[in-house]
């Protein structure tokens, strides 16, 4: 029975709906034409619309993409009219990159400004709160960037195309710093046992604590506190 059904069964339109097999060499053909087409929109956009995208990179981008596509398998979409949208879509984006430079204002509109993050070792929070940034993943970037505890940065930025630069201090102005690796949040203390540098978990803020009640953070108000530390850095 299953034999059967298997043998009766259309593979063609399976394979290819409604159109017949001569149209493969078509599909070839138009994917030749509009790969070419991509290669050269890209080359016009310049190399910092493929190393790093701003939102508005990324809109072109996303617009050059579904405007290659569709001719490429849909019989019915023309090759010309995807080549007039890539020409109408360079042509806007030389328009506004152009406007951008002229504009500072326009520019940070369009393509967002740089925010400061960590300011002399601690969060800037007001900043902080307008990112979407969760602290385990911002952590991973500044682990990535070669930091183990928030005193050995200087200066952390947001830069507009989303990445994370890294200002330190020099190795001996390096001071006590709410920890980034992994776990070291997970079990803020209640209770100073000993002398010693202690971070705020929310907002990084450290200072030196006596044996007791780990009290209020006076910069953000919040109550947790993990012990800090000022391992310099290894290059």
């Amino acid at each position: 029975m299953l034999s059967v059904l298997f043998l009766e069964f259309n593979w063609k339109e399976l394979l290819m709906g409604q159109e017949e097999w001569p149209f493969i060499l078509e599909i070839v053909i138009r994917t030749v034409i509009m790969f070419i087409t991509i290669v050269i929109g890209l080359r016009i956009l310049g190399k910092r619309g493929v190393k790093q995208l701003s939102i508005f990179e990324l809109v072109v981008i996303i617009g050059l993409g579904s405007a290659a596509g569709d001719p490429m398998f849909y019989k019915e979409v023309g090759i010309i009219f995807s080549i007039i949208v890539f020409v109408v879509i360079i042509l806007l984006y030389t328009i506004v990159t152009y406007l951008i430079a002229k504009n500072k204002k326009l520019e940070e509109l369009i393509e967002g400004k740089c925010i400061c993050l960590i300011d002399d070792g601690e969060f800037s929070i007001e900043n902080f709160k307008k990112e979407n940034l969760g602290s385990d993943e911002f952590f991973a970037e500044l682990r990535l960037n070669g930091v183990s505890h928030l005193g050995q940065v200087e200066k952390a930025i947001e830069e507009s195309s989303g990445e994370i630069s890294v200002f330190f201090y020099e190795d001996e102005k390096v001071k006590y710093g709410l920890p980034t690796m992994p776990g070291s949040l997970d079990h803020p203390l209640k209770q100073i046992t000993q002398d010693g540098y202690y971070s705020c978990t929310f907002c990084g803020h450290t200072e030196k604590k006596v044996p007791g009640n780990t009290g209020t953070c006076k910069k953000c108000g919040k109550k947790n506190w993990v012990q800090a530390n000022n391992r310099r850095r290894v290059t």
